[in-house]
């Protein structure tokens, strides 16, 4: 069993490396196989280009050489009244032609025999005749060509070129060929493969060197990003990549540097939310369990039960709000609330919303201002805005001062509705202002005056009013005033009023 747990958690371990190192690997050998292929696919087509011009160039020096060779062979036949041929001075001109350009030149008459030959000490020719075929090629297509051996003639391979001995009165009395050593070439391509050689394995090493360290500098961020996965799944969302330039990759480091900083947020936000909710929920359970296990062991007396029995039923209700808050910021989060968008006066909200605190209002002896005036229509949903509109004035009774005031101010331009619920008092501290619409969070003056709250109503009101895309701001100054101010999305001119109720809708 043990050797079986080990085996999954060293392959977790190890995965990243491995995946990393095949895929510089993969990158590496991809980029160093196209160059191996670029070279040799160049030298390839070097090589062809450079044999076919050299033996494109011998072949044309080989028919010059054999076309004053006929020249010179006419004109003696010619002297000679086409009767006979000067061989020793047709012979002179040979060698002397043979001379300046190394290679052999003989005459062959129509039979395959050797007349002439510069080479008159080391002829092959004269041992062999000349194929008979070719003979009849070369007088027919007035020109030959071959690099090979003339049918065993030649132990080795030679260029061969041939002409026919055309005389003035159409008669062909021989073919002249011109012969000579494809040795040069073998020399010419291993100097071309040489140097070739040379020069790719030095642009080859110098490439292998630069596609490595190109490579390795291109597979970093992703090797970074594999570890760094291995270590969120372990929770640790601390790992962030060097970002380097503004190329692909770069970006891919910073969309996965801002997506571990998301991470890290959500993970933070998930741990105070936990936490959070199980002190909010460990408080009155353990005033309920208490109280309760009193009344059921007699430690308190039954006159006493009534007393103690309104608190579990205060507590009851407290952990109520606050699960029904909680599913309230679980649907927003999920996406899961739907909006029915109808257009509605603001206005009339506030004005029948502010009834639900009337006790309060006068037991406070409030002042309420600003609630006449013009309809002010918007475009929301009428539920969820009802919602945020009792959570914000439910907040400012609880807080205003004795004989203070309550004031709504509505302004309203072409997109925008900006609905303002102020109300007198302490207000907030400077250094808590920025943290009010957080999950959970109280000021320190409502942790005294507010035992009931569970610090959830002002984040599910920023919540909702994102979801309608516009905005919200607290503003206050200690000693004086607290204020929040929203804002709608403003209704169409073209848009059906709908008659607002309050039916259904719950406050948390």
């Amino acid at each position: 069993m043990r050797s079986a747990e080990k085996g999954p958690k060293g392959a977790g371990k190890r995965r990243g490396f491995f995946v990393t190192r095949g895929l510089f690997a993969k990158f590496f050998s991809v980029c160093a196989f196209f160059l191996l292929s670029t070279i040799l696919v160049l030298g390839s087509v070097l090589l062809l280009f450079s044999a076919e011009y050299f033996r494109s160039d011998k072949e044309n020096g080989l028919y010059q050489s054999a076309l004053a060779a006929i020249v010179l062979t006419k004109q003696n036949y010619e002297q000679n009244d086409c009767q006979y041929l000067d061989s020793n001075v047709v012979l002179a001109g040979y060698q002397i032609l043979s001379r300046t350009s190394s290679f052999t030149l003989f005459l062959s008459d129509l039979q395959g025999n050797t007349v002439l030959c510069s080479e008159q000490e080391d002829c092959v020719h004269t041992a062999h005749k000349i194929p008979q075929n070719l003979l009849e090629k070369t007088v027919l297509e007035g020109r030959y060509s071959e690099r090979g051996t003339m049918d065993g003639i030649y132990r080795k391979s030679h260029f061969t070129v041939g002409m026919p001995l055309v005389l003035s009165d159409g008669s062909v009395r021989g073919v002249v060929f011109v012969s000579a050593s494809a040795e040069s070439l073998d020399r010419f391509l291993i100097d071309i493969v040489q140097i070739f050689g040379v020069a790719s394995l030095t642009v080859f090493a110098v490439s292998f060197v630069a596609i490595y360290f190109v490579t390795k500098r291109l597979a970093k961020p992703l090797v970074n990003m594999a570890e760094a996965t291995v270590q969120f799944s372990k929770g640790d969302f601390s790992k962030r990549i060097a970002v380097h330039g503004d190329d692909e990759v770069a970006q891919l480091a910073r969309g996965f540097n801002e997506m571990a900083s998301a991470l890290a947020t959500t993970e933070n936000m998930r741990r105070s939310f936990v936490a959070n909710v199980s002190h909010e929920l460990k408080t009155p359970m353990t005033t309920i369990g208490g109280f309760i296990d009193g009344i059921l062991d007699g430690t308190i007396p039954k006159e006493r039960h009534e007393h103690y029995l309104r608190i579990v039923s205060d507590e009851v209700r407290r952990l109520s709000r606050l699960v029904r808050a909680m599913l309230s910021i679980s649907r927003l989060e999920a996406g899961e609330t739907r909006m029915k968008p109808v257009a509605f006066d603001i206005r009339d909200i506030l004005c029948r919303t502010i009834f639900n605190f009337e006790q309060i209002i006068d037991t406070k002896q409030l002042e309420i201002r600003g609630l006449d005036g013009p309809k002010c229509m918007v475009m929301a949903d009428l539920d969820l805005i009802h919602q945020v509109v009792y959570n914000l004035l439910d907040n400012a009774v609880k807080f205003v001062n004795q004989e203070g005031y309550l004031q709504c101010t509505i302004r309203q331009e072409k997109e925008f509705t900006y609905v303002s619920i102020k109300n007198s008092g302490d207000g907030i501290a400077k250094d808590e202002l920025s943290n009010v619409f957080e999950r959970f969070y109280k000021t320190d003056r409502s942790r005294s005056l507010d035992k009931n709250g569970v610090g959830l109503g002002l984040y599910i009101v920023k919540s909702v009013i994102k979801l309608h895309g516009g905005d919200i701001v607290a503003r206050s100054v200690e000693g004086q005033y607290c204020e929040f101010e929203f804002s709608l999305p403003t209704a169409p001119d073209s848009a059906q009023p709908h008659r607002a109720t309050q039916e259904g809708t719950h406050h948390d």
